[in-house]
């Protein structure tokens, strides 16, 4: 093992004072840091003021860089050659291919492995990893890692990669005690199992881990209904590794601060906020930075940040990092903003409604909700749609159009995304 686990908060402040001084002088080596950190004092980074000087990275000065000013500018060559290409997590822009060495690789596995000690899986289960297996790391990285700890796995991949028919019946004859993916394509594969008469509450699978995406109340409720499992969630990200997992608590995800140095600054001024208050994650990997020397990153991810007391187990020695959800992502209908987040948790709160579909329209000049909707077997259509209309006009003033749908039509729509298209505005589609 790399990294054992430190045994004391002090054992980590005196990592993360080790480790800190070798990132900035790593970093010193690119030509774009070392433009950046002339003025810093690596004697003095456990000062907190020191640290500040060095300049915050975000997304938007990475972006302005060329391949070639990347490649050559903003990253160094590792004395132990590069051993693999991670591709940047990012929904916008045009991805990064970030290089890891084969220390970094390391490192990176173990960060992955550590997940699985604790959310408190062993040697001995058997693991369907339904993760991407293309060029983004975290579907291959978690299946390498989970060997790393005597776990069995079945590298199935996404959709695109396995039909997810094809998926539900390897889960019903290989009897895996772990499914593995993000938390969408898990309600996906579990509404495609009832399409086909298949209860994967009764199932082999006794653990859920996810990853990649939020993950609801709602949301994990209605995975662990619809699988009869326990649900954990993981954080990472491409520019770091994997950074933490939830345990038994679910107060948030236990961050591992020996391997990533973090804040929680205020978005606009940088400032650190007070404990426990939402902020701005900034990152600094302390261990998988031989080739990518990314200090203090602006993630993107807004979160409150605190201290867990509680000491449960090894891994109570690391701070608690959870996610605030806050996401721009809305509808505007005749005036009333439906959040998505907030409209997918009431959808998945209904355990008549087994999958659905949100869209906007436009018809005869008004904006029209329309919800389609797959019914659990055994419910009644009227009766599920008359009371489902109520509660949307209810809760968020708006009357949808609701339409039913066969069972199995959404699974078929959704096959060939990782991530289910729920919500779609297609008022530019009617003009």
């Amino acid at each position: 093992m790399p990294l054992a686990l430190p045994a004391s908060r002090e054992a980590i402040r005196r990592i993360q004072a080790e480790r800190k001084r070798i990132a900035v002088e790593q970093a010193r080596r690119a030509p774009f840091h070392r433009e950046r950190l002339g003025h810093v004092d690596v004697r003095r980074l456990d000062d907190p003021e020191e640290w500040a000087r060095i300049p915050i990275l975000d997304k938007e000065t990475l972006r302005a860089l060329s391949d070639h000013d990347f490649y050559e500018r903003f990253c160094i060559t590792p004395g132990d050659g590069v051993a693999e290409y991670w591709r940047s997590g990012g929904a916008t822009g045009k991805p990064l291919f970030y290089p890891r060495s084969h220390e970094d690789m390391r490192y990176g596995l173990e960060s992955f492995a550590r997940t699985f000690d604790c959310i408190g899986l062993a040697r001995g289960e058997r693991l369907h990893d339904s993760f991407p297996l293309g060029i983004h790391p975290v579907g291959h990285v978690f299946a390498r890692a989970a060997q790393m700890r005597g776990i069995g796995v079945n590298w199935a991949g996404a959709g695109t990669t396995t039909p997810s028919q094809v998926r539900v019946d390897l889960i019903g004859r290989l009897a895996p005690t772990v499914w593995m993916g993000m938390s969408s394509y898990g309600l996906h594969l579990a509404n495609l199992a009832e399409t086909l008469g298949i209860d994967l509450a009764a199932g082999s699978v006794r653990h859920i881990v996810c990853s990649a995406e939020p993950l609801s109340d709602a949301k994990r409720e209605k995975l662990a209904r619809s699988w009869g499992a326990r649900v954990r969630d993981t954080f990472g990200m491409t520019e770091a590794g994997m950074m933490g997992a939830e345990d038994d608590t679910l107060g948030g995800f236990r961050v591992w601060t020996d391997m990533h140095y973090i804040e929680v600054v205020d978005p606009d001024t940088h400032a650190p906020v007070p404990e426990g208050e939402v902020g701005a994650l900034v990152v600094t990997p302390l261990w998988t930075n031989h080739c990518t020397p990314f200090l203090r990153w602006l993630s993107g991810d807004l979160v409150t940040l605190r201290e867990a007391d509680d000491g449960r187990g090894p891994f109570s020695v690391f701070p608690l990092v959870k996610h605030a959800h806050r996401t721009t992502g809305f509808f505007k209908v005749r005036g009333v903003n439906i959040n998505h987040p907030e409209f997918e948790d009431f959808m998945f709160r209904d355990a008549a409604v087994n999958d659905f579909k949100c869209e906007l329209l436009a018809a005869d000049g008004n904006d029209v909700l329309r919800v389609s909707i797959e019914v659990k077997r055994g419910a009644d259509a009227d009766t599920v749609t008359a009371g489902l209309m109520q509660r949307i006009k209810r809760t968020f003033e708006v009357t949808p159009e609701i339409v039913v749908l066969e069972t199995g039509t959404l699974a078929r729509e959704f096959e060939a995304s990782v991530k289910a298209p729920r919500f779609a505005d297609r008022r530019s589609a009617a003009i």
